[in-house]
C-alpha cells in the first residue's frame, strides 16, 4: 500500500515551503493566485487527502478552555486576540466550543485558579503566551485535565506545545540585514521575559557570530518590564545601530515611532525589521520586513493536539514547531 502523501511531497516537487503549500489549500493569503493554482492542481494529481479526524474527535462535542495573561491583551487588537479567533474558528469546525478567560497579573501571583478549572467548565486547555512556571504547576497539581501550550514552551513543567521558529526566524532577518549590508545591528526585545524572545535573541546572536561580530550590552534594548506590559517609547542608544531587529512587529512600530520623534527616517537613515508579520491597521505606515508567523497553522495544530489528548489518545510530551516564512518589505535600506 502506497504511503499517504504529505505537504512535503507537494512543496518539493514545486519547490515551495510547506507553509506556501499550507495556505494554499486552506485559501489563506500569502500566496499569488496562479501558485495556488499550482499547488492544489498537483495535490489532486498525486491525491493529497487532508488528514481526517477521528472518528471520535468529530463525533463529540467538547469545551476548550483558553487562558491567556493580561500582560499579552492590549486595549487595541493584538497577535493573541487573533490567535484565540483561529482557535476559535478550528474549534467549532471540530464541534467544539471555547471560552476565553484573561488572566490578571494579580491572580497570577496569588496562584489564583483560574475560574473556567474551578468551576469545571472544560474538558481540556490551551494557554497562550507564556505563564509564570509556578503557576502551571500549580494548574498541573491541581486539575487533571488535557492541556496544550501556544506560542510557549515551559522547560519545567513539561506539556505539549505548539511554536513557531523563533530562533530561526530572527536569524533569517539579521542574516538578511548583513546581507544588505548592514554591521551594526541592535536587538529590541526583552531577553529573559519570554521564551519566544530569549529564542528570537539567541537566532540574532547566532547571526552576528556566523558574521564575525560580538552582542554589544548597549544594543540590546528592553521593550517590555517584569510585568511583560510593552513600554510606549522604545530607549534609544546613545551610539546609533544602522538596523534594528524587534521581537515581534509591535515593538517595531513603536521603536519606528520612536526613531521618527528623535528625528531618524526609516529606512533612509535607520532600518527596521520585525517578528509576526502582525499589526493592527493604523500602528504603523511603513511596510516592514519581517518573519511571518502561521498563526493558522499553529491554531490547527493545538486544537487537533487537545482533540487527541481529550479523546484519551497518548502524545509525547514535546514541542511541535510550525514554520513560518521571511516578508521582504520597505523597511530596510541597503547601505
Amino acid at each position: 500500500m502506497s504511503k499517504p502523501v504529505k505537504m512535503s511531497d507537494i512543496a518539493a516537487k514545486l519547490n515551495v515551503s510547506t507553509v506556501t503549500v499550507s495556505k494554499a489549500l486552506s485559501d489563506q493569503k500569502g500566496v499569488s493566485d496562479e501558485m495556488r493554482d499550482r499547488i492544489k492542481k498537483l495535490a489532486l494529481e498525486m491525491g493529497y487527502q487532508k488528514p481526517a479526524v477521528r472518528h471520535e474527535e468529530r463525533s463529540r462535542s467538547f469545551n476548550i478552555g483558553v487562558i491567556v495573561p493580561e500582560g499579552y491583551i492590549e486595549k487595541y487588537e493584538t497577535f493573541y486576540w487573533e490567535m484565540y479567533q483561529e482557535i476559535n474558528r478550528d474549534a467549532v469546525h471540530n464541534n467544539s466550543f471555547v471560552i476565553l478567560e484573561i488572566l490578571s497579573g494579580a491572580d497570577e501571583k496569588a496562584m489564583v485558579p483560574p475560574k473556567l478549572l474551578k468551576e469545571g467548565k472544560v474538558n481540556g486547555l490551551l494557554v497562550l503566551g507564556g505563564i509564570e512556571s509556578s503557576y502551571l504547576r500549580m494548574i498541573r497539581e491541581h486539575y487533571s485535565i488535557p492541556t496544550v501550550y501556544i506560542d510557549f514552551y515551559d522547560a519545567y513543567v513539561k506539556e505539549d506545545s505548539i511554536v513557531s521558529n523563533s530562533f530561526y526566524g530572527t536569524y533569517t532577518v539579521t542574516n538578511y540585514l548583513f546581507e544588505k549590508g548592514h554591521k551594526n545591528i541592535a536587538f529590541v526585545g526583552t531577553v529573559l521575559s519570554t521564551n519566544s524572545i530569549t529564542d528570537r535573541y539567541l537566532g540574532y546572536v547566532k547571526s552576528l557570530r556566523e558574521h564575525g561580530k560580538k552582542e554589544r550590552e548597549e544594543w540590546v534594548i528592553d521593550d517590555r518590564d517584569g510585568e511583560r506590559r510593552c513600554y510606549d517609547v522604545i530607549a534609544l542608544p546613545e551610539e546609533m545601530p544602522t538596523a534594528f531587529v524587534c521581537n515581534c512587529d509591535m515593538t517595531a512600530s513603536k521603536l519606528i515611532r520612536t526613531l521618527r520623534e528623535a528625528g531618524y527616517r526609516v529606512p533612509e537613515d535607520v532600518s527596521v525589521v520585525g517578528f509576526d508579520d502582525f499589526l493592527y491597521p493604523g500602528l504603523c505606515d511603513i511596510p516592514l520586513t519581517t518573519y511571518a508567523v502561521n498563526m493558522t497553522g499553529m491554531a490547527e495544530a493545538g486544537v487537533r493536539l487537545l482533540l487527541k489528548k481529550m479523546t484519551g489518545r497518548e502524545t509525547s510530551k514535546g514541542m511541535h514547531m510550525i514554520e513560518g516564512y521571511f516578508i521582504e518589505r520597505n523597511s530596510v535600506r541597503e547601505i
